[in-house]
């Protein structure tokens, strides 16, 4: 029963534009194609054949955690594709999702990324964030970002990911990637560990905690530029998450500290191409870490940022708003709907 599981994850990416494939116990098989969610009634997944696959999969550990908490976090790898997967019990009974992993690391001329990422990509030390929700191609961008780095600089690289999607063959650079779970318990113990590796650059998968966000910005303020994603969507929204999570006693400092080692935010969305045409394109707001900018984080004026990117064209600055109105020009997508 566990094969007919695999079948399908060999399938499924092979006939459809997909990111997301939903397994659910005695339910139709979804995907998600281009966005937008798709079932097959004609197939139709058993309880026996989920079960059948979990208990093949995981090892002991993971089979008893995820009988006792009733949710759990894997991976999987089916003739050299890999998958993210979730597991979880609902009302269907057990399911899973499973994320479809590019391990092809995309060129990053072909993503259309702004040119302020570009030019970050020449700086020594700092902070780089890259957000949006999730799905939105943040890893994608990332992996194109490190992988520049990689053919132009001789540097050394250490990721901490969760999980690893694009492996990164050393080029001019010298790469290593650790996954939280098998290669390290925490992104707070990996960084701890990266910053005695004699690191130039390091990529954090998420910055997901007070811990992990403090040592970024330590990192970033000790002369190594740091990569690190955040679930937000937008510049001011991403400053004050991070300012946030720390409490209200340390935030002066945090402001200051950020506002010093601050270079770049980039967030990103993903839509749909206009009708008629398959697939999918980015837009982006992108903020750079100027003098202003730098300025209206110290003195906790963050409400002025979107000022800042509507005027900061010259800085490779952007808003989201006015960057989807240029794929609208464009004809690339059609207008949102009005609100």
């Amino acid at each position: 029963m566990a094969d007919r599981i695999r079948q399908r994850l060999r399938h499924y990416p092979s006939q459809n534009r997909l990111s997301d494939i939903h397994i659910r116990s005695g339910r139709a098989l979804s995907i998600r194609a281009d966005g937008d969610i798709i079932s097959f009634p004609e197939d139709v997944v058993s309880e026996e054949e989920v079960n059948a696959f979990l208990r093949d999969e995981l090892a002991d550990d993971e089979w008893n955690y995820l009988q006792k908490h009733h949710d759990l976090d894997f991976a999987v790898v089916v003739d050299g594709q890999r998958f993210r997967a979730n597991a979880f019990f609902g009302l269907a009974g057990p399911s899973m999702v499973f994320r479809l992993i590019i391990t092809e690391i995309p060129d990053i001329d072909d993503l259309g990324l702004p040119q302020a990422i570009h030019d970050v990509l020449d700086q020594k030390a700092g902070l780089v964030l890259v957000t949006g929700q999730t799905g939105s191609g943040k890893s994608t961008s990332l992996a194109s970002m490190i992988d520049k780095i990689n053919r132009t600089r001789g540097e050394n690289i250490i990721t901490v990911e969760d999980p690893i999607e694009f492996v990164h063959p050393d080029k001019k650079s010298i790469i290593s990637q650790r996954e939280v779970g098998p290669h390290t318990d925490s992104f707070e113990a990996a960084l701890k560990g990266a910053l005695r590796e004699d690191p130039d650059i390091i990529l954090v998968g998420e910055m997901r905690d007070l811990e992990t966000i403090s040592l970024a910005l330590k990192a970033a303020e000790t002369g190594h530029l740091v990569f690190g994603t955040l679930h937000t969507s937008g510049a001011a929204s991403t400053i004050s998450r991070v300012i946030d999570a720390f409490p209200a006693a340390q935030q002066d400092q945090i402001r200051i500290q950020l506002a010093s080692s601050l270079q770049l935010v980039m967030t990103q969305q993903l839509h749909k191409l206009s009708a008629g045409k398959k697939g999918r394109v980015a837009s982006f707001e992108v903020m750079v870490g100027v003098t202003a900018i730098r300025n209206l984080v110290r003195e906790n004026k963050i409400q002025q940022i979107d000022n800042i990117l509507q005027t900061g064209a010259k800085y490779g600055m952007i808003t989201m708003k006015k960057s989807i109105e240029q794929l609208v020009a464009k004809g690339l997508i059609d207008p949102p709907p009005v609100v």
